[in-house]
């Protein structure tokens, strides 16, 4: 039994060596690694610091510290992501009347896609939508200027202007066999976010096209002045996005409780999860909810965040995929760095970024033919027809019927759009099973 004991005695005397062992050569390699972390930093910062002094010393050109320094950030911020830049003086003024103040424009929103500058959407009524610009459009040349290897920075500086001047954008287009020169007149952008039309008796249609700080009001009202209405339908596409509290606020009248939106970053005061409240919510009328490929950000986040609990159906195509979070830091009193210090997640905890929304139904946009019903001649049509002879002779006087219908969606609307039309008929089937 002491024999024992003592082998005892002694093993547990050499495991706690090796264990002492072990924990000193953990230390030391953790030592080492923050010696080699420290090194290969104060490396890094010397070769930059030496190679701003040989341009400095050898470039053919004059050229400045700060000049070298402000390039060599502006390269560094556009490699991290399409939408993290240094913003010098100039730029970071440009940014405050963009926000604060009016400015003349396109209407035009813009992101980097495999590399490419490309439209987002033209938002509805300005001088980008009046031109014929469409969603996915790549931008190849603005006036002048080829756009490949510039920051969204820099093409939307070029694309703003003052109202009523010119501008000519040369851009790509799927099916076209060439590029396209669309010439634009700037304008000031005016937005009207929240558009609302009836569809029968039963149906609200509800169009936001970006969202901005009245959009939930703009929402809420629809309803307001629409009662009794048995389903709804939300058309998102071509929304570029706009505020994340408005996109909040949107799901929050549908949904009442769990995440809406979550986001996440390096910084822990970052992470934060937004959830629904009870408050005014309404759970029960159906809902679906209109996408395609320009329907970015907020708009990402509110079809997503309904769609994962299950509490409208999305129909269209698959969204841009814009889901990063970005802040405007000043670091100096002119100049300012945007950086993207997050990512977006829905309440199912997938991303946004790189990968957008998949419609529960994808339906692609494109007009319906109706089949005919025979030759016929109805009194109704015989009145119309003869209607729109008096208008080619006295022309077009507005009626007080055309006033009321102007938010009212046509038959021929609906059947030259498919999209819609799926989505009214998947809001029908809805609303029927939910009796």
């Amino acid at each position: 039994m002491i024999i024992k004991n003592k082998k005892a005695i002694l093993l547990g005397f050499i495991s706690s060596i090796t264990a002492s062992v072990i924990l000193t050569t953990s230390l030391h390699a953790d030592n080492a690694e923050r010696q080699d972390l420290k090194t290969s930093k104060l490396e890094a910062y010397l070769k930059f610091t030496k190679i701003v002094q040989i341009i400095e010393e050898q470039y053919v050109d004059d050229i400045n510290t700060s000049d070298i320094i402000n390039n060599a950030l502006k390269g560094m911020l556009s490699n991290l992501d399409a939408h993290s830049s240094f913003m010098n003086a100039k730029e970071t003024k440009e940014l405050q009347v963009q926000t604060h103040g009016e400015f003349g424009g396109l209407g035009i929103t813009v992101g980097m896609k495999d590399g490419a500058l490309t439209v987002i959407a033209p938002l509805e009524g300005t001088p980008a939508d009046k031109a014929g610009i469409k969603s996915s459009d790549i931008i190849l040349k603005i006036n002048e200027t080829a756009t490949m290897g510039m920051t969204i920075d820099k093409a939307v500086s070029l694309m703003r202007g003052k109202p009523n001047t010119p501008i000519e954008l040369t851009i790509v287009r799927k099916g076209e066999m060439k590029p396209l020169k669309i010439k634009i007149i700037r304008d000031i952008i005016e937005i009207q976010s929240v558009y609302a039309k009836t569809i029968g008796d039963d149906i609200l249609y509800m169009r936001i096209t970006s969202f901005d700080q009245k959009v939930v009001d703009g929402l809420q009202k629809s309803i307001r002045e629409n009662p009794n209405r048995k389903g709804y339908i939300i058309d998102l596409r071509n929304n570029p996005g706009g505020l994340l509290n408005q996109a909040i606020g949107t799901v929050d009248m549908f949904v009442d409780k769990g995440a809406i939106v979550s986001q996440k970053g390096k910084i822990p005061e970052e992470n934060l999860v937004y959830n629904a409240t009870k408050a005014n919510t309404d759970t029960k009328t159906p809902l679906v909810v209109l996408v395609n490929g320009g329907s970015a950000s907020a708009s990402e986040i509110v079809s997503g965040a309904l769609q994962d609990h299950k509490r409208a159906v999305i129909i269209g195509n698959k969204t841009f995929g814009k889901g990063s979070v970005q802040v405007v830091m000043p670091i100096s009193q002119d100049e300012a760095l945007r950086l993207t210090i997050a990512r977006y997640y829905l309440p199912s905890g997938r991303t946004i970024q790189a990968v957008g929304v998949t419609p529960d139904v994808e339906v692609s946009y494109g007009e319906i033919k109706k089949a005919e019903e025979g030759i016929s001649i109805k009194e109704r049509d015989l009145q119309k027809h003869l209607e729109s002879e008096l208008e080619k002779v006295d022309g077009k006087k507005e009626t007080h019927e055309d006033k009321t219908n102007k938010k009212l969606i046509t038959e021929e609307q609906i059947y030259g759009d498919s999209q819609l039309k799926s989505a009214i008929d998947i809001l029908k089937a809805l609303m029927i099973s939910s009796r």
